[in-house]
């Protein structure tokens, strides 16, 4: 698959996930707001790296904090993960593991994100919640095929699929304690 554009503006994202009282290992996505250039799409809770960010890890922490009120002693970093690029819009995504305490509710950030979506990871184990379509990404690219999840309505697709789909079969073979 061919690069649209390099790569330049890093951005860090958490990868929570948590375990519920009856056993359930979910991960936590939520569903970008209309506004931007993934506006609509699944993303995990992270954004570009900011001038007063002392870390890529702060970074994330930072994003989680604003967009779903994730506050930084309900995360535990399980591991630092490859980063990897979007393939349209320029950006080096640095993507941070990490079990969480989920709150009692989740503070959306207004305008930015739409909702907060704690899907299981047993059920995008499952083949039928895979799928490809191919579509163009760019104006002047050729159509390719682009692999996703289906988690409920929507695809989960692009560099969070990238991130999401190796985690699977770890997470679910335990290989992290969560």
């Amino acid at each position: 698959m061919t690069r649209s554009v390099t790569p330049s503006i890093r951005a860090a994202v958490l990868v929570p996930v948590f375990r519920r009282e009856d056993g359930d290992l979910r991960v936590v996505l939520v569903r970008r707001g209309t506004l931007g250039p993934h506006g609509g799409e699944l993303a995990f809770p992270g954004g570009k790296c900011e001038p007063g960010d002392a870390s890529l890890l702060a970074t994330a922490l930072r994003e989680a904090r604003e967009e779903v009120g994730l506050a930084p002693d309900q995360v535990e970093l399980l591991a630092e993960l490859p980063p990897v690029d979007t393939l349209v819009t320029g950006y080096l995504i640095f993507p941070f593991l990490a079990r969480i305490v989920p709150p009692q509710a989740w503070r959306i950030q207004a305008g930015e994100i739409a909702e907060v979506i704690e899907t299981r990871v047993r059920d995008l184990d499952r083949p039928e919640a895979r799928g490809t379509d191919v579509i163009r990404l760019a104006a002047k690219s050729d159509p390719q095929p682009i692999a996703f999840f289906r988690v409920g309505p929507h695809r989960l697709w692009g560099a969070t699929f990238r991130i999401l789909e190796p985690l699977v079969s770890r997470l679910l073979a335990g290989e992290w304690r969560v």
